[in-house]
């Protein structure tokens, strides 16, 4: 190399360390430049900030733990085993005037992962986009569900001492916000009545987009801090509104009456006795010793992890011989509080419930689902990649599930 050229590359490399960065952060869309700086890597923060687009959700939505911080909740002990017999599904389903077969609503409504249990037997379980029995999949919004699973865990466990307690009593960091006054059970049935909407309008960000952006996408703030000084909107207990910042108060409190991690007690008093294959996982909002579990959205678990959820609540409790949560908690967690409406029916403690019908599900953001059927003995698990904000796949895929549910395969 000649001494021209050394003078060159040295002078390029001298150059790099100061326009990287300033390259890098131009990579950032302008939501994420302003307020705290954050200390999590501008690729990182991009890649999370496009996580849910429609291009790239398929494979972010099943590698969760490549874009956050995470908290394992451990599984241990036995496996609760089903027998598998599976068939050829075999039925059709009905949507907007039309027929269509089960294997071709695998591709309509974006599926990453799906399987049918029926009386306790894994009928059908299929794997798509790369996915396998070993791929943990982002829950998103089921998550909800094994919160409310946790509450009641809790109020066996006498941790809590009345669903009617005011939250105060347990987190008095909530006094003089719009959480002050209002009971565990509103919480759980979303009728807290504070000023959340949960509109994610990132170009436009209100509260919950704001709180998306500060704890999820930069780590800058812990998730549930926004209860802290948030206003009342509506009379404790009146009015329906589904926030997630409700749920994350929820973990909060399981997190302050176990005297421990969310994920300690996930793995203590569900995910162990379960009888789950396999650990889950929490995405936090922070690094260990500042971030907390993602509780209202955050869980990721395998597709038969996420099976056993659901059979043990169609058990009325039970899950490998084990009473994990009482039978009773199991048939208030899916009473509607209030009038069934909408496409969903409606709301318990954390789970939706259909519409004339007793069935009932978590459901998670862009197709998540663990839709359970007491009246066919039926579990299905669709997990999947639906585009934002698509409320026709979102209904399509309703009409499936009931189809799935009312099907009798070939003995």
């Amino acid at each position: 190399m000649t001494f021209a050229i050394r003078l060159v590359v040295g002078a390029l490399a001298a150059m790099l360390p100061a326009q990287v960065p300033v390259l890098a952060q131009q990579q950032l869309p302008a939501q994420l430049q302003s307020g705290a700086s954050s200390d999590v890597p501008v690729a990182t923060q991009v890649m999370r900030w496009h996580m849910n687009d429609a291009d790239v959700n398929s494979f972010a939505f099943r590698n969760m733990d490549q874009l956050f911080t995470t908290r394992t909740v451990a599984h241990s002990g036995s496996t609760w085993t089903f027998p598998k017999v599976e068939r050829p599904m075999d039925f059709s389903y009905a949507f907007d005037g039309k027929t269509f077969t089960a294997q071709q609503a695998l591709e309509r409504t974006y599926t990453n992962a799906l399987l049918i249990m029926k009386d306790g037997r894994i009928v059908t379980e299929i794997y798509r986009n790369g996915s396998n029995e070993r791929t943990r999949f982002m829950g998103w919004s089921m998550t909800k569900s094994i919160t409310s699973t946790l509450v009641g865990a809790a109020l066996a466990d006498g941790l809590i001492g009345s669903l009617d307690d005011q939250i105060v009593k347990y987190l008095p960091e909530l006094k003089g916000s719009g959480y002050d006054g209002v009971t565990i059970r509103q919480i759980l049935q979303m009728r807290s009545g504070v000023d959340y909407e949960e509109r994610y309008d990132f170009a436009n960000p209100g509260i919950a987009a704001s709180n998306h952006i500060n704890a999820l996408v930069k780590n800058v703030v812990r998730f549930a801090d926004a209860a802290r000084t948030i206003k009342r909107k509506s009379k404790p207990g009146e009015v329906f509104a589904y926030k997630t910042i409700d749920t994350a108060v929820l973990g909060w409190l399981i997190e302050r009456v176990s005297g421990g991690s969310v994920a300690a007690y996930t793995a203590r008093k569900l995910w162990e006795p379960l009888g789950t294959e396999a650990d889950g996982f929490y995405i936090m909002d922070g690094q260990p010793g500042t971030g907390r579990e993602f509780s209202g959205a955050g869980y990721n678990a395998t597709l038969r992890d996420w099976a056993r959820f659901g059979q043990m609540m169609l058990n009325g409790g039970m899950a490998n011989g084990k009473r994990v949560v009482s039978e009773e908690w199991v048939t208030a967690a899916q009473a509607p509080a209030g009038q069934e409406t909408g496409p969903e029916g409606g709301y318990g403690y954390q789970w939706w419930t259909m519409g004339n019908s007793p069935a009932y599900s978590a459901i998670g953001l862009q197709g998540q689902y663990v839709y359970i059927d007491p009246a066919s003995k039926t579990v299905v698990v669709k997990l999947s990649y639906f585009p934002p904000q698509d409320d026709v796949v979102s209904q399509e895929t309703l009409a499936f599930l009931a189809a799935a549910s009312a099907w009798k395969p070939a003995p």
